[in-house]
């Protein structure tokens, strides 16, 4: 059972928490010389991650996928953040076992740990990569990996999935047939993708949700379709934290997840004028009116929105599914 956010103070003690762990990983991402016990340090964020996905996977989902989308400050924390969500979910998906899906975790907390600082500035860089930043991002898998095993990381499936997480020969072959650390590999290609996708940098507006899935499953063979619609079913074609307009030209965000994948509970905050709602209502798009007619970038929505009262119609949803 879901547990909802009773009051704002809660609401904004829960932001606070993701917002934290954010800042701590980009602390040690950013300095991980100075942090010791530095893999110990990535297990208690892995950790802290879990508690706060099983308070409530629909808010937590829906407070990340709003980090994510609104700002490229901190690009390498929080797109590292997302990619460890993600994965830990299709994880749960496709029922991977337990210490693979740690190693797979802790390689998408620190897949870009050899270019953090630069993962940051290109976020914010208009112009296209120098020939000193392009050499930079060519060696950072093997790096990282360097890296890691220098502070410390002993799991080789962690390190052999962080110096190949951008070898694309992993793509080209079934997903039964590869060894644990390639299969796992591929599981964080396409997240790594998708995320980059939908953030936002400097140079670019971050796509849909939708549009970024429907990319990765349409320049995926069949061979990878298999990730791509296990991600699909683990968060929905619309996340909860993403925008959408209604068939009838009303604007929503999406607040929880439901039995079908491209039919979630949203919050409608516009009409079709472009009025905003002084109270976001409840809509359940598999059952009662209009449906979902496209998903929008975050850039294309700028609104000042009460999240803590949209969270409580999500909580309703959770214990009135057929609202």
């Amino acid at each position: 059972m879901a547990v909802s956010v009773q009051n704002e103070n809660e609401y904004e003690d829960l932001l606070a928490l993701w917002s934290d762990l954010e800042s701590g990983l980009g602390v040690i991402l950013s300095s991980p010389g100075s942090s010791q016990e530095f893999a110990h340090r990535v297990l208690q964020y892995d950790r802290w991650m879990q508690g706060l996905m099983q308070r409530d996977p629909d808010v937590g989902l829906y407070l990340l996928f709003q980090l994510a989308s609104n700002s490229p400050v901190g690009y390498s924390a929080s797109h590292a953040l997302v990619c460890a969500v993600l994965c830990h979910m299709i994880s749960a998906e496709l029922a991977i076992a337990p210490k693979e899906r740690n190693s797979l975790v802790h390689a998408a907390l620190t897949m870009n740990i050899a270019m953090t600082t630069l993962q940051d500035a290109l976020a914010n860089q208009v112009e296209k990569p120098t020939k000193a930043q392009q050499d930079a991002i060519r060696t950072h898998s093997v790096k990282g990996a360097m890296m890691l095993a220098n502070l410390g990381v002993a799991d080789d499936n962690w390190l052999d999935i962080v110096s190949s997480h951008h070898d694309e020969a992993a793509l080209r072959t079934d997903l039964r047939l590869l060894p644990p650390a390639t299969r796992l590999t591929r599981i964080l290609q396409v997240v790594d993708r998708y995320s980059a996708m939908i953030s936002p940098r400097l140079s670019r507006a971050g796509r849909s949700a939708t549009e970024s899935a429907r990319a990765i499953m349409a320049n995926a063979s069949a061979k990878t379709d298999e990730i791509g619609h296990a991600m699909v079913r683990a968060v929905g074609l619309c996340p909860p934290g993403t925008y959408v307009r209604l068939e009838n030209d009303e604007l929503a965000i999406v607040v929880r997840r439901s039995s079908t994948p491209n039919h979630p509970y949203v919050a409608i905050v516009a009409k079709a004028s472009g009025e905003v709602l002084s109270a976001p209502r409840l809509h359940n798009t598999a059952h009662h009116g209009h449906r979902i007619r496209t998903a929008l970038a975050a850039s294309a929505v700028r609104l000042r929105l009460n999240h803590f009262y949209i969270l409580q119609l999500g909580a309703y949803a959770a214990q009135h599914p057929d609202c």
